[in-house]
């Protein structure tokens, strides 16, 4: 399964009413501290307009709803990854993405074959408070060196101006979350995005393909 190389996260189905009609190929709806029936509401709400506009839909850490839901992918956080029950998830089929910040994540991570992995933050970021430093475009290479085919989702501090260097140092997706939610157009700001993603990964599969031959 190839997944989109621009990957919008956004917390509520309102955001996914509002975006992915405009292009968007693959969403991931992070929702924290709320509760399980606002949850469910959201994810219906989610994998109805995803479905009809042809979007991968990934929920974030609720893993037990999505298998009520019928949801067909995930992503855990270290936390998360440690608490869920992994037979279960995969007796459902679900397709599973995993973040990471350092070795001892990453071998967790590949220990459970994932369908992608995720380093971050890249660059600083204010969408929440992290204990690691900025990782750096290099360790996207080390990353990439690391995990071979497998996806590699570059998240944290992205901006459209950074995108070039993301997908020169191995990353395969862009993540981005407050670049566009606190833009004050986001519509447009999503557009720029989904236009230099495009570009600019279509142009590293060029070079890539140029290598192998």
């Amino acid at each position: 399964m190839k997944l989109d190389p621009f990957y919008l996260i956004v917390d509520s189905a309102d955001w996914i009413e509002r975006l992915v009609p405009l292009g968007v190929k693959l969403v991931q709806l992070r929702m924290k501290n709320v509760e399980l029936a606002t949850v469910r509401h959201h994810i219906r709400h989610a994998r109805l307009i995803c479905a009809r506009h042809g979007c991968q839909l990934i929920i974030n850490d609720y893993w037990q709803v999505a298998i009520e839901e019928g949801c067909d992918f995930i992503h855990l956080g270290q936390e998360d990854l440690v608490d869920a029950d992994l037979k279960a998830i995969r007796k459902a089929n679900l397709k599973i993405g995993i973040s990471t910040h350092d070795e001892i994540e990453l071998e967790a991570a590949l220990s459970i074959t994932p369908d992608y992995i995720a380093l971050g933050p890249i660059y600083p970021t204010t969408l929440k408070q992290m204990k690691w430093a900025p990782q750096g475009l290099e360790k996207l290479g080390l990353w990439k060196r690391r995990i071979g085919a497998l996806p590699l989702v570059a998240i944290g501090g992205l901006r459209v101006d950074r995108l070039a260097g993301v997908f020169s140092h191995g990353a395969d997706i862009a993540a981005v979350v407050s670049d566009i939610t606190q833009n004050r157009n986001p519509e447009q700001r999503m557009q720029e995005w989904l236009d230099q993603t495009a570009h600019v990964a279509d142009g590293r599969s060029r070079h890539v393909q140029m290598h192998k031959s």
